[in-house]
């Protein structure tokens, strides 16, 4: 029709989404990858001719980029991750829409009143209600807009990161849709007599209250249902009809896709998504978004299911995480990862060079080094469940039916930082492996909680683990350590031998037979009579130094050195035979390029749940929860400051279901790393852009904000006397509370609105001591000692730069 076109939404208004429109989102990302994804937006209210639209809108844009863009369809209270991360502080729906002839947002409009229902603690929605008591409940919270002033009431059952969330939202329609022109005041539902000036404000718009307020509405389950049943389908439309033939359930692998067809990927039915191989003719290509709709309406499934549409090589993270294994174009060919035991993948050796640690984070955070591996070792033996000291002399030593802690010590920013490896052997008695954790705590909290700590699988050891043992590494199949104990002949021995120097060498015990060889590698062969050093066509000259050093350690025997191809029959003899070995050179180890995913644990709601967090920054890591990191390679739990015992305790229990039930099939043995709030190694801060350290001791808690905003006596005046205080000067005599109110009014204005004689640059020096204490968290003196960036920083956020 022809009133159904695009119209542009004014910045101010980004994140305001009336009830009976829809809307189209374009973002460019500003990373390296350079992607674009389209969302169209639809309004529970809106009609079928509007969402028809949009949908056509939406393929003639994705038609003029060049079809790289992935497609979203979003429906209001059912927005994805993505969607609404890139909305920080929440989506507002607003009632109405096109037809009911409404205006967008306008800046400094105050003839305003409206009730907000507020919910969530990550991803913040805010309903407009019914301006009435009855829309009131217990648990949630509700922004009473007056225009002029904001009034927050906090459900009694509310918890504080809700409420701190709900103070951010507040904050940002003041700044957006106000100017910055209007005052904040909050009453804690539970004690509204400590509030009687609000409280009156309120009543004069409600009435007086009557009856009891209803009972808390439990919150949505997790944005991100992770389900291990995902199906590929193959879509053609051949027959003029549409047609839909299962290909295959997970795990899936990249070569089930075909350039030349479209499919849909079912998962489970919480999302469906569409892909367009670049070979497929315009039409299919062109019609994908209505055939997932209509998939979608041939399930069954509910009209909310999240939709994404991409073209191949313009797939989208979340697409790449469902399949097993993914490779990019241009990248090395490879045959994946060998998990099994004695044919373990080659790595590609580059000598790691530890300054590009600080010069290159996300470097430091792949590589998994916090440091150049310098620091101090201890490491102990679990011995009747008891922590038994390991003689240095044998540091690097591990066995496979013991369980062992080592904590290495180095220092960052002359500051020492702990890291606590708990290794695992794989014949361990349950007790032992029990004994590790409970000692691992003892330990951890010896040292006040400072660790990180890392749960390392045997034979999966990380690249530090490996450096700070400087070449020395071997981990042996069974037997113990201990003194004294005499472990069975095994006969035979076996081990693989990978590093090119000692940041990166271990030695691994495999199954003495030939089939355990690997043409790419240096194998040292251990028998009563002879000790065999044999190398493999594959390996370089480097590698066979360190299998040199490595079978000095393992023994003091003349080595005899056997090339690959010129085997003694002996050598055979030992390994029970000739037998087929991995030969082929092109076993490189090739990590697929998955984007790392971060998820908020929490049950501050009741229920534990696990909720995607995308496009993550620091900002997103609530100290009151624990977050996961889910990096492909490792899995990082991070601990808040304030997080509760039982979410700490069922968040490891989650990584590991997490694992099992992945789509894709991951590795169980994948390490797991607790990390605590305040004490994050470089593998951990560098997955995350422009990591602050200083972020923890200068960022203000849900009371500390709420303290910022005032009380009612300043919402109060400033009403009274709003246009004097624009028109005075600061030099004038004013009573404290007009004083106060007038210094937040001023600094937050245009330099040509700032009265006569206040430099627009040194706004904060018209601040009394108390005022620049509640606004920065910290004293003048404090502030001045900090570096400019982090000074000009804390004053943009205070909105004064």
């Amino acid at each position: 029709r022809p009133k159904m076109k695009m119209v542009p939404v004014p910045e101010q208004a980004h994140g305001n989404f009336f009830e009976g429109d829809c809307y189209i989102i374009l973002n460019v990302s500003n990373s390296t990858s350079q992607s674009t994804d389209i969302h169209y937006w639809i309004g529970n209210t809106s009609s079928q001719d509007e969402q028809g639209a949009a949908a056509i809108y939406v393929t003639q844009l994705d038609k003029y980029l060049g079809g790289s863009p992935v497609q979203y369809r979003e429906v209001q209270g059912c927005e994805s991750a993505k969607f609404k991360s890139y909305f920080k502080n929440g989506l507002i729906y607003k009632k109405g829409g096109a037809g009911s002839g409404f205006t967008h947002v306008e800046t400094n409009t105050f003839n305003i009143q409206r009730l907000l229902h507020v919910k969530g603690t990550k991803h913040v929605t805010a309903r407009e209600v019914e301006v009435s008591w009855s829309s009131f409940n217990l648990g949630d919270i509700f922004l009473l807009d007056l225009g002029k002033a904001i009034i927050q009431w906090n459900g009694p059952q509310s918890n504080r990161q809700e409420k701190l969330k709900a103070v951010l939202l507040a904050q940002d329609i003041r700044d957006r849709e106000r100017g910055g022109r209007a005052q904040i005041g909050v009453i804690e539902g539970g004690q509204e007599e400590a509030s009687p000036e609000l409280m009156k404000l309120m009543i004069s718009v409600l009435g007086q209250r009557t009856g009891h307020l209803k009972e808390s509405i439990p919150d949505d389950k997790p944005d991100q249902n992770q389900t291990s049943i995902i199906k590929l389908y193959h879509v053609s439309d051949a027959s003029g009809q549409l047609l839909v033939q299962e290909v295959a359930t997970s795990p899936l692998t990249q070569d089930l896709l075909s350039s030349s067809d479209c499919y849909i990927l079912d998962q489970g039915g919480s999302s469906v998504m569409v892909w367009k191989g670049k070979a497929a003719s315009d039409e299919e290509r062109s019609s994908a978004l209505s055939r997932a709709v209509g998939f979608i309406k041939a399930k069954n499934y509910p009209s909310n299911t999240k939709v994404e549409v991409m073209s191949e090589g313009g797939e989208s993270a979340m697409f790449k995480h469902l399949f097993k294994s993914w490779k990019e174009k241009g990248q090395t060919q490879g045959l994946g990862r060998t998990h099994s035991v004695g044919k373990i993948a080659k790595v590609d050796q580059v000598k790691f060079d530890v300054m590009e640690l600080h010069a290159q984070p996300k470097l430091a955070a792949q590589e998994r080094m916090v440091d150049d591996a310098s620091g101090h070792i201890q490491v102990w033996r679990i011995e009747n469940l008891e922590l038994k000291e390991v003689n240095p002399s044998t540091f690097g030593q591990f066995y496979g039916g013991d369980c062992y802690l080592v904590l290495y010590t180095y220092n960052r920013a002359n500051k020492q930082q702990y890291i606590l490896y708990m290794w695992q052997g794989r014949h361990a008695t349950q007790d032992e492996v029990t004994a590790c954790a409970y000692q691992a705590v003892n330990l951890d909290n010896k040292y006040n909680g400072a660790p990180t700590q890392v749960r390392v699988v045997m034979g999966k050891e990380p690249r530090h683990f490996l450096a700070i043992f400087k070449g020395r590494l071997i981990i042996f199949e069974g037997g113990t350590g201990r003194p004294g104990v005499v472990n069975p002949d095994p006969g035979a021995r076996l081990f693989q031998v990978r590093g090119t120097h000692e940041m990166n060498t271990k030695a691994t015990e495999v199954p003495g037979r030939a089939s355990s060889l690997n043409t790419n590698d240096v194998f040292l062969l251990k028998t009563h009579q002879n000790v065999f050093l044999w190398y493999g066509k594959g390996c370089s000259g480097d590698e066979r130094e360190m299998g040199k050093a490595v079978a000095d350690l393992l023994s003091e025997q003349d080595k005899q050195i056997v090339m690959e191809g010129q085997e003694p029959a002996a050598f055979w003899v030992a390994l029970g035979g000739k037998a087929p070995y991995a030969t082929d050179k092109r076993l490189e180890k090739e990590v697929a390029p998955h984007e790392p995913r971060l998820f908020e644990c929490s049950n501050q709601t009741g229920r534990f749940l696990m909720t995607e967090v995308a496009d993550f920054t620091q900002d997103d890591l609530d100290e009151d929860d624990v977050m996961l990191l889910d990096t492909w390679e490792e899995i990082f739990l991070w601990i808040g400051n304030s997080a509760n015992q039982y979410e700490t305790q069922e968040s490891y229990n989650s990584a590991v279901e997490y694992l099992k039930t992945h789509p894709a099939g991951r590795d169980p043995g994948t390490p797991i790393t607790t990390v605590k709030q305040g004490h994050e190694p470089p593998t951990f801060t560098g997955w995350f852009n422009a990591w602050d350290a200083h972020k923890w001791s200068v960022s203000l808690s849900y009371e500390e904000m709420k303290s910022k905003l005032g009380d009612i006596s300043q919402i109060t005046v400033v009403k009274k006397y709003q246009y004097d205080l624009h028109t005075c000067s600061h030099n004038q005599r004013m009573s404290s509370s007009i004083s106060n109110a007038y210094v937040d009014q001023s600094l937050i204005k245009t330099p040509n609105q700032l009265p006569q004689g206040l430099d627009p640059e040194k706004r904060e020096e018209y601040l009394t001591d108390a005022e620049f204490e509640n606004l920065f968290g910290c004293t003048r003196n404090n502030f001045q000692r900090l570096p400019k960036w982090r000074q000009n920083d804390l004053k943009k956020k205070a909105g004064l730069f």
